[in-house]
Parts: structure tokens; C-alpha cells; sequence
């Protein structure tokens, strides 16, 4: 069986061993070549089944490059980087992935049908994603073969790329061994490994990682289909989307930066990673002037001046926790008066809400079972000792966010449309469980402040609130002196709630944006689980990107909290309810209803007579009926009703005629205070 025979494995339970060394010289762990072995065999069936289907499917495709050009290739035989080659040799080098029919794609994967063909270099977002996601895995072969490690996770950033490992329960990842495992990286990159694509089933995957709970833990929870996409480069083998370069050469100059601890989430109990983070360029020449930039940069970073001007300092004793000392505190405060001006003046409250909560509000809101693993949980103290009997306290959680106390501000008394849109603004402290790795000064805390605010507002308020946002953010960036750029962030796969509603979302945060008249960029799926967002990207003075404002619409909390408001009559499905005073009077009550329903308004009847009067009328304020119709043995007789309101005004006795003709001439002019104006 070669080097894929059964040899022992190495047990892994609750990753208490990996066979891990040190030294490059060192034999590489059984596991290491086992999964290599199987992977060479699967290659093998790939490329005779790949040669088979160039046989059998041999025809010819056109393809369409950018601009409309057409040219022909040959089915299951051509691939995108030999049609680069074919338009320039300059294009053949620098391109680093394909595009194909919009999707992306390797440049050595034959293409299979008539397609539409773009190519991706460096000096474009999806170009750099590539190129960076393929210098993760180069990382991650170097710690395989430098450290043992058992892999994680590695993807690419805005600005470079990190891998997350495991190094055993008491292992950690020294800055003495950073130097070791760059070289190493280069090594691999000199080598120029091709990085082959190759698709797999359920039984492979599992047959192939079955010695690395992560990526056992990944399988479980991510591949969805039959099969999935692992890449092999040099001894690398790691389940993968892909797509990638098509060799290590590509990558001129890489460097790692930092390494840290991080924590992998897992249903158990969460384990401790190393994390390695790193850049990388296609020239030596590039990563030399990134240096001199980043020079640059650490001069001007935020954490250094904080310390130089005696601003803030944070401290291992309150780690992802700033301390403000009297002059930044200044500065805060500043800011805290400029923005609560600018919330005044556009109609903003200012209100304080509690920082611990039950679970149970979070269980509501949804973000108990979305967001969880980033909210800090403490149990308070049990029943007390002298009173066994007593119930256990709720579980309680730091807020990581505002908005579900302030639906409970909305909801704790009945709410008027008059009072619409309710704008509530917050500057309360919020936790969020950052892993220790993920903290970088004042852009990343677990202790934080900000200026959040929520609009409760109609259905028809909707659009005219959202272009108020996004000039609050012009007005607020000028004057920082911030130029920005728009996203609008669209339904992720873990979406809440109902397609058509996301859809009507979507089209109401469009159409302000294309009425902004600010660039904008489409980011499918990077939406809210709760709701789609127009997400504010800025650059900082050396043009660095950081995701900062962001506008989202939630749809999903009103349904969650019942939050509810007094509607206008046109709007209202609780327009009317007639009430006999008694049982003598149901059949002239029906008599009313049925009239009112004739002419197309909501009527109800309340015959409970279990009730008093009083208490009839008051329930039916409560559910919020913009009129009631009271009838008794005088309203019988004269064919009138007596009409009170839901704020328990009496309007007295009028004609039911009369009375459901003018309730239709409200309704159709659609005012929105026909109970003031009846």
C-alpha cells in the first residue's frame, strides 16, 4: 500500500498529543506523509480521469475576454493561463487566478464550457485575496514541516494573511522561532511548489484530516455537498475553496510580522492557537518599499502617539481595555460634545440603558444563538444557604451591543405613531470577547464606548431616515477630514427571517445609496444576520482601510420584541370595534359591524357581556382600535352609535351612516389624526 498504508495513528483525543518537533532536518510526522500518500493516489485517479474527459468531451468553446473579444479553446483541455500566454506574456506572468462566468478560478483549470474569461492580477482586491490566501497555505506548510503543527484556519486579510495552529496544550509559538519559520517560507516559495486542485468526497476529506479535529470540526460544519476542494502544494494538503496561484514562484517576497495566541470556538472547551501573521508580494522589490511604508506608518500609529503625548496606556491587568489619562480624556470628551450636538440637532434623545442583561434578553434578540461566543457570561451567586428552596438566578451577559435594550425602552409603554420615528441615542460601555490575538489598540477592545443610536420608525419613514443617516456620516467625516467609501452589505447564508423581506430591504438601502450620490460597492452576503447594512470604509492618513460607520436595517428585533405603535385609521388593521351594552343590543351591534364592513373598513364585534362596559371599552383601547362603537338601548332606537376613541376621547352619539361615511373620508385622504379631527 505504499506511503498511504495504515500505519498507527496518532491519537489525538482532546489534542492532548501531536507528535510535534523542531528543527527542519527532523523526520516529518507519520500523519504528515500518510495524508500525502493518500493525496498522490487521489491525484493520480484525477489526472486519468481529467485525460479521459478531454477524449470523450473533445470540442470546441468560446470564450469571451473583456471587451468582447471571442476566441476558441478546446473543452476539458485549455486552460485560462495558456489563454494569457496567447495574449501576452506580461499578462501570463502577472495574472494570479481567473475569473470564469463570474466565478473564481484557478489559471491551470481546464476550462469546460463556452465562458466569459477575466483575469486577476496583484494590483486588484480579488487579486491580492488570492495571492495572500496562497501565501497562508505556504505559512502553513512551513509550520507543518518546521513544528508539527496541527492546522487550523488560514485566510487572507485587508492587508496580508494570518494562519492559526495548534501546538499542543503547552506549546507556544516563540518570537526567536518567527526568523526560523520565514526562511522556511522562502524556502518553499524559491521552490516554486505548484498548487494542484483536486475535488474529493465526504469519506476522502474525513480520510485525509482524519488525524486533525480542526479540520474535522470545519467538514462537519462547513462542506454542505457530496464533495469538496482540498489543495495539495509540496507536503501540504488543506481543505480549501481555492482558488490559488499556480505556483509558490509567484510569490517574490513574504514576510511574517507578529505571532500571537488566539482561541479556537469549538462546542467543547475552547483551545488555545498560535497565530502567525505575514505579507507578501510578487517582488522582492514591493515588499522593500511596503517596509519603508510601514516604517512610516509606526510612527504615526495611534498606540505609539497615545503613549509619547500621555493620552492613553493599556495594561495586562485589563487587557482590550483603554485607560484615558487627562489629556485623551480631553479628547473624549471633545468628541462625545461634538457628536451629541450633532444628534440634537437632528432630533436624536440621548437615553442610558443597563450594561448586564439575562440571557434571556438575548435569547429574543437572536444574538444568544448568532453571537454568543463574543459576549462575556457570568452566573451570579446561587440560592443562599439559609434559603435552599429558593430558584437559581438567570445566567447574566455584558452587553455587546445597544439595540435590545432599546427595544425594551420602546416597548415598556404603549407607543403612538405621532411619536414616530423615535430616535434614541447611546454612549453606554459594551464588552465583546475579542481573543487576545484579534486586540490592536483603540480599533479593537473588549471594553469600548460609541456613538450608537436606533430609529424606530414606519414603513414610510423608512427611506427619508436613511438618507438622514448617511448625511449624518458626511457631515460628521468632513469635519474630521475623512473621505469614505460605501458598501452596501447584502443577506449572508445564516440569514433571519423571510427572502421577500430581505429583498425589500436591500431595494430601500439602494435606492438612498444611488440617491447619496456617493460611490458605492456591492458585498454580497456580508450582511447582519438580522438584517442587510451600508457598511462606511475609510483610509487613515497613510491610506490604510478600516471598516468604521455603518447603517443597518433591522427588521428583525420589531418582530422578536412585539414592538408595536398606534397607527393612523388608513394604516390600522384595528379600526373599529362595536360594543353592545347588552345582550339586547348584539343584534343591532352585528347590524353596525356589518355595515362598516360593507363599506370596506375593519369592523369588529366584542359581545362579551362576561365584561363590564368599562373594562370592554378599556381592553379594546389597549389592542389599540382607533374608535369604539358603543351601543346601548338609546344608539338602538335612533340608529346612531356613541363613539369614543383609543385615547378615550368621547365623541358622543352620531349617526351610523354619517359615522361610517366619514370614517371613509379619512381613511381615503389618509390623515394621520382622524381620531382629533372625526
Amino acid at each position: 500500500m505504499g506511503l498511504y498504508q495504515r500505519w498507527r495513528r496518532l491519537r489525538l483525543a482532546g489534542l492532548q498529543a501531536c507528535a510535534l518537533h523542531t528543527g527542519p532536518g527532523s523526520t516529518p510526522p507519520r500523519w504528515l506523509v500518510e495524508r500525502l500518500g493518500l493525496f498522490e493516489e487521489l491525484w493520480a485517479a484525477h489526472v486519468k480521469r481529467l485525460k479521459s474527459m478531454a477524449q470523450k468531451e473533445h470540442r470546441t468553446i468560446q470564450i469571451t475576454l473583456p471587451g468582447g473579444q471571442k476566441v476558441e479553446a478546446v473543452a476539458w483541455n485549455t486552460t485560462p493561463y495558456q489563454l494569457a500566454k496567447q495574449i501576452s506574456s506580461t499578462l501570463a506572468d502577472t495574472a494570479v487566478a481567473a475569473q470564469v462566468n463570474g466565478e473564481p478560478y484557478d489559471l491551470e483549470r481546464p476550462l469546460e464550457t463556452d465562458s466569459d474569461l477575466r483575469f486577476l492580477t496583484f494590483d486588484s482586491t480579488e487579486g491580492k485575496a488570492v495571492f495572500w490566501h496562497s501565501s497562508t497555505h505556504v505559512l502553513g506548510a512551513a509550520a507543518e514541516q518546521l513544528l508539527g503543527a496541527v492546522l487550523c484556519r488560514g485566510p487572507s486579510t485587508e492587508c496580508g494573511f494570518y494562519h492559526d495552529f495548534f501546538l499542543g496544550k503547552e506549546r507556544t509559538l516563540r518570537g526567536s522561532e518567527l526568523p526560523v519559520l520565514e526562511r522556511i517560507c522562502q524556502e518553499l516559495t524559491a521552490a516554486a511548489q505548484p498548487f494542484r486542485r483536486l475535488e474529493v468526497s465526504q469519506d476522502q476529506l474525513r480520510q485525509l484530516f482524519k488525524d486533525n479535529p480542526f479540520k474535522l470540526r470545519l467538514i462537519e460544519e462547513k462542506v454542505r455537498g457530496l464533495t469538496a476542494t482540498v489543495y495539495g502544494c509540496g507536503m501540504l494538503v488543506d481543505l480549501c475553496r481555492g482558488p490559488h496561484l499556480r505556483h509558490t514562484g509567484q510569490i517574490g517576497g513574504l514576510k511574517l510580522l507578529t505571532n500571537s495566541s488566539s482561541v479556537w470556538r469549538s462546542p467543547g472547551a475552547p483551545e488555545t492557537v498560535q497565530r502567525v501573521a505575514g505579507i507578501s508580494f510578487p517582488t522582492a522589490e514591493e515588499l522593500k518599499a511596503w517596509e519603508e511604508w510601514r516604517e512610516e506608518a509606526e510612527l504615526r500609529d495611534h498606540r505609539r502617539i497615545g503613549k509619547e503625548q500621555e493620552l492613553f496606556f493599556f495594561h495586562k491587568l485589563s487587557p482590550g481595555s483603554c485607560f484615558f489619562l487627562p489629556r485623551g480624556t480631553r479628547v473624549y470628551n471633545a468628541l462625545v460634545t461634538f457628536i451629541r450636538a450633532e444628534y440634537t440637532r437632528r432630533g436624536f434623545s440621548e437615553v442610558k440603558t443597563p450594561t448586564l442583561f439575562s440571557t434571556k434578553l438575548w435569547e429574543v434578540s437572536g444574538h444568544w444563538e448568532h453571537y454568543q461566543e463574543d459576549m462575556f457570561a457570568l452566573q451570579p451567586p446561587g440560592p443562599r444557604r439559609d434559603n435552599p428552596t429558593s430558584h437559581p438566578t438567570d445566567t447574566l451577559a455584558l452587553k455587546p451591543m445597544n439595540c435590545p435594550a432599546h427595544c425594551l425602552m420602546f416597548t415598556h409603554r404603549p407607543r403612538s405613531w405621532r411619536e414616530l420615528p423615535l430616535r434614541l441615542a447611546d454612549f453606554g460601555v459594551l464588552h465583546r470577547a475579542e481573543t487576545s490575538g484579534s486586540l490592536g489598540g483603540l480599533t479593537r477592545l473588549r471594553c469600548f464606548q460609541q456613538d450608537d443610536a436606533h430609529i424606530f420608525c414606519a414603513p414610510d419613514q423608512l427611506e427619508a431616515e436613511i438618507r438622514g443617516c448617511l448625511d449624518f456620516l458626511r457631515s460628521v467625516y468632513a469635519v474630521l477630514g475623512f473621505s469614505f467609501r460605501l458598501a452596501l452589505s447584502t443577506r449572508p447564508s445564516g440569514f433571519l427571517g423571510e427572502p421577500y423581506l430581505w429583498d425589500q430591504a436591500e431595494q430601500v438601502l439602494q435606492r438612498a445609496l444611488e440617491e447619496f450620490g456617493e460611490p458605492w460597492d456591492l458585498s454580497p452576503g456580508d450582511g447582519a444576520f438580522y438584517g442587510p447594512k451600508i457598511d462606511v470604509h475609510l483610509r487613515d492618513a497613510l491610506g490604510r482601510p478600516h471598516q468604521c460607520g455603518t447603517i443597518q436595517l433591522d427588521f428583525q428585533l420589531p418582530l422578536r420584541f412585539d414592538l408595536q405603535y398606534k397607527g393612523p385609521l388608513w394604516l390600522s388593521p384595528f379600526q373599529v370595534v362595536v360594543i353592545p351594552v347588552g345582550p339586547e343590543q348584539e343584534a343591532y351591534a352585528r347590524e353596525a359591524q356589518q355595515g362598516l364592513r360593507a363599506a370596506g373598513l375593519v369592523g369588529d364585534l366584542d359581545t362579551d357581556c362576561t365584561l363590564t362596559l368599562s373594562r370592554r371599552v378599556r381592553r379594546a383601547q389597549l389592542a389599540n382600535y382607533n374608535f369604539q362603537f358603543v351601543v346601548g338601548q338609546r344608539e338602538q332606537s335612533k340608529k346612531t352609535v356613541n363613539i369614543r376613541t383609543r385615547d378615550n376621547r368621547r365623541l358622543g352619539e352620531r349617526d351610523l351612516t354619517e359615522a361610517v361615511q366619514r370614517l371613509l373620508e379619512l381613511q381615503s385622504s389618509r390623515v394621520p389624526d382622524a381620531e382629533e379631527i372625526f
